[in-house]
């Protein structure tokens, strides 16, 4: 992985919780299937208007809730390229990372807006809003988690190096 992400941003708010992200109602359907519901509890558009490679950007306490897969299964799925919020819950941190999504920290999501383009350089912690011209600090992913995230997620990352 070159560690460069780039894409469209889709802007949410506080808070999303993995209900919200993956409904529950739909957790004995295929990915596939659960996919189209994702993020309708605040925006019933969101599995239509997702494009390959769109970053989703948020605010505080993202992924918090349950510790299913479904959620960051769902964004996978649908294409999200990364996710950046202020902070994560932990564990969705952990399952996104495992299945190959990066997902970045970042103060300065609030000045980030829908449909900005950003990119994200992963390796040196630094968003570019090409929209506005302005550029954000944020986390840096190290080396061996951008090499495992470009595989693809930990599972293809250890059938190839193991």
């Amino acid at each position: 992985m070159n560690g460069i992400v780039a894409g469209k941003v889709l802007k949410y708010g506080d808070n999303i919780n993995t209900d919200i992200i993956s409904p529950p109602q739909y957790m004995e359907l295929s990915i596939p299937e659960a996919a189209k519901y994702a993020m309708s509890a605040i925006d019933p558009d969101f599995a239509a208007k997702v494009r390959q490679g769109d970053i989703l950007v948020a605010g505080v306490n993202f992924g918090s809730g349950s510790s299913r897969e479904t959620s960051p299964l769902t964004l996978k799925h649908l294409g999200v390229g990364a996710i950046v919020a202020k902070f994560f819950a932990r564990i969705f941190y952990r399952n996104a990372i495992n299945l190959g999504i990066p997902v970045i920290e970042c103060a300065d999501t609030d000045k980030i807006s829908d449909g900005d383009l950003i990119e994200i350089d992963l390796a040196q912690g630094v968003i570019v809003n090409k929209t506005k011209n302005e550029q954000y600090a944020c986390s840096k992913i190290p080396p061996h988690i951008l090499a495992l995230i470009g595989e693809g997620g930990l599972v293809p990352y250890l059938k190839k190096t193991v």
